[in-house]
């Protein structure tokens, strides 16, 4: 139940956490709070005022592909509603709106002709948040690549080095002077994995040799694309996002301990170590020996390399795994919640462990190489219950105080986390999963497009009071 009191005690016997109340002040005076979200999943006006198509247009039109058929040409009509939800988020007690551009909404072909009315669009979203006393935290490349560049190769294509790097030029030049912090790519293994890889995300490409080069082309546009905004952009506090989650072994055995090895070395590090200047961790996946034999060219390796400001962590369950002698190239499978007889799961099936974020957060941190971390993404997707006249989203409070407990309890260790930005501020669309999963602190009924405050929203605009 709801109070006025600004101390959040969470139990939770299943996590074995110590239960004490916390407050926004024991994060500290310069921790900042705010709401992340991407432009395809909240814009809509798919094709309007000179907008090219994405690949996720394509792919969301595709039959078959979005679980529910549906598709995002509407979405949270963010274009229509931007001042809306700004106010919105100002009244929860936010200080940062995390937001995405859309590449093909300033590049219809995505190099060359510039849209005007796209750049104007963002204008005046960046300028809504300053009126409010929000701070603009932008991200470069939220998933949705123009798919006239996909039609050349796409992030298979190197030439997208000099894609990027004029859309980089482009919007930082332009936004430089309103827009201080920025982030370069948005979970590059989310992108290049889901999408060239198991064909589960636009543009729904197989196979090993489509997610090889996307991989290495990716990590190389993540350090230009900062390189571009050191440039252009004065005072810039500079990031990029990975996902990442606590991976942890089944048993004690030394092939699962060793599994879990692997796939750590693939969702955790494969496109933060080279950032750092520690290069493709190999060691743990030979196969990325292929990768570097055929598509790293001299200075490759140096250019992989960019001293962020901020490393951006997006977490939201951890990964247990196994040995897996049939599965190519990692020979590890996960061990899902159902086969372990985990309960508490989000509507997206995801184990609820905030013990996970705690430990992303010492792992992270042991790199010496990074500064500072910022919690860039971290939500739930629950049903809305009608309760009392209000949306009662209960396991998503809890969620987040638990979550927020061990960020906390990270912080209060010595680990420089500088931020937290929940996931997300309204309810969107979510991919390939369409709209049936509800990560908002505001509902959204896609029919008339009303906003409602859910319970979660109220709690943190009493927390964060």
């Amino acid at each position: 139940m709801l109070t006025n009191d600004k101390s959040y005690g969470v139990q939770s016997e299943q996590f074995g956490m110590i239960t004490t109340e916390f407050t926004k002040n024991d994060f500290g005076k310069d921790f900042v709070w705010g709401v992340a979200s991407a432009a395809f999943q909240n814009e809509g006006a798919w094709n309007l005022d000179g907008k090219g198509e994405s690949i996720w247009d394509r792919f969301s039109h595709k039959k078959g592909k979005i679980k529910s058929g549906q598709n995002a040409d509407i979405a949270c009509d963010f274009y229509n509603r931007y001042e809306e939800d700004i106010e919105i988020l100002k009244s929860l007690n936010f200080n940062v709106f995390r937001f995405s551009f859309s590449w093909s909404r300033i590049l219809p072909d995505g190099t060359g002709k510039i849209n005007r009315e796209g750049l104007n669009f963002y204008h005046k979203v960046i300028d809504k948040c300053l009126e409010e006393g929000i701070q603009p935290w932008v991200t470069l490349y939220h998933w949705d690549l123009p798919q006239a560049l996909e039609d050349k190769g796409g992030w298979t294509n190197r030439d997208i080095l000099l894609w990027f790097s004029e859309y980089c030029n482009l919007v930082t030049k332009e936004f430089g002077s309103k827009v201080k912090h920025w982030m370069v790519l948005n979970e590059p293994m989310g992108f290049t994995g889901l999408g060239y890889m198991t064909g589960q995300h636009a543009p729904g490409r197989l196979g090993m040799w489509n997610f090889l080069p996307a991989v290495h082309h990716a990590a190389l546009c993540q350090a230009q694309g900062g390189r571009i905004i050191r440039r252009n952009v004065a005072d810039a506090v500079i990031g990029t996002t990975f996902s990442c989650s606590s991976i942890e072994p089944a048993t004690e055995k030394p092939a699962d301990i060793k599994a879990a090895k692997r796939v750590d070395a693939l969702l955790n590090r494969l496109f933060l170590e080279p950032a750092l200047g520690r290069g493709y961790p190999t060691q743990e996946l030979p196969f990325l020996n292929k990768m570097v034999k055929k598509y790293v060219k001299n200075g490759d390796m140096e250019r992989l390399k960019f001293d962020f400001d901020f490393i951006g962590i997006q977490n939201y369950f951890r990964v247990v795994v196994k040995n897996a002698l049939f599965v190519p190239y990692l020979f590890a499978k996960e061990v899902s919640p159902k086969e372990r007889n985990i309960s508490d799961l989000t509507d997206m099936g995801w184990e609820i462990s905030p013990k996970g974020m705690y430990r992303i957060l010492k792992q992270i941190a042991a790199y010496p190489e990074v500064r500072k971390i910022i919690v860039t993404e971290n939500g739930a997707a629950f049903p809305d219950k009608m309760a009392e006249g209000q949306i009662d989203d209960s396991d998503r409070i809890r969620f987040y105080q638990e979550y927020l407990r061990n960020v906390l309890h990270a912080k209060e260790e010595g680990i420089k986390v500088g931020g937290y930005l929940a996931w997300t501020l309204t309810d969107n669309f979510e991919w390939a999963e369409g709209f049936k999963p509800r990560f908002g602190l505001v509902h959204i009924d896609f029919k008339t497009q009303k906003r409602t405050l859910k319970k979660s929203g109220k709690w943190f605009m009493e927390f964060l009071q």
